[in-house]
């Protein structure tokens, strides 16, 4: 970071803003030195408003901040890359994203493999695994989990890398189907592990005291 060309924007550097998870655009903002500082330490992005010519946190007025999970810079140290988890929309206009994009993502193999279960609860078990666990019921679906959980378990105290990555995707592949014998899908649970890490935000006096110099607050 020490290595950034702040001087061809006058003391500023943008920022480009990414969901580190779906990898969309949010948004664009500006950083000077003391901006990208406070971001590193506080772990919440703050800007540098060109218009008011001061500090601001994203989200110390709305409660929507921006929880950071990587900054790069760009080949030429002259832009940067915030790669966050958004805490609710980003666009002051309600919107997920300052270019009015919704803000969903793709899981990818992920969900076209919980496409593929879910077909499965309408065929014949009799040739198809996927169908005969459906069919015995969630109880004995999840006695699976737990039996592939400690197989996992085994494999990561003593295996191999290509072992524990073997048991890593049974141990996926039959969670995903004992929440498709409960109608549950994936998303519901990237859901509620972003809501959790969205309760580790900062108060707006945290944020005061920080700017002013007052008192330091970790993550």
């Amino acid at each position: 970071m020490t290595s950034l060309d702040f001087q061809k924007l006058n003391g500023l550097i943008p920022a480009i803003v990414q969901d580190a998870t779906t990898k969309h655009v949010l948004m664009l903002g500006f950083m000077n030195r003391e901006a990208l500082e406070i971001t590193r330490k506080t772990g919440f992005v703050t800007f540098y408003s060109r218009t008011r010519k001061q500090l601001w946190t994203k989200g110390e007025t709305s409660g929507h901040f921006l929880k950071v999970t990587d900054i790069i810079p760009d080949c030429d140290g002259d832009t940067l890359l915030l790669k966050v988890i958004p805490n609710g929309p980003v666009c002051h206009t309600g919107s997920d994203t300052c270019f009015n994009e919704q803000n969903n993502g793709s899981l990818g193999f992920i969900e076209y493999l919980e496409n593929v279960i879910d077909n499965r609860k309408h065929e014949n078990n009799e040739h198809s695994y996927t169908a005969k666990l459906l069919g015995l019921g969630s109880k004995r679906i999840a006695k699976k989990v737990g039996e592939e959980a400690v197989e996992l378990a085994l494999e990561a105290e003593s295996g191999t890398d290509e072992r524990l990555l073997d048991e890593t995707a049974d141990l996926i592949y039959h969670v995903l189907v004992l929440l498709s014998s409960r109608n549950i899908r994936f998303t519901q649970v990237i859901k509620t592990l972003k809501n959790r890490h969205d309760n580790i935000k900062p108060t707006a006096a945290e944020i005061e005291n920080f700017l002013l110099g007052e008192k330091q607050w970790g993550k």
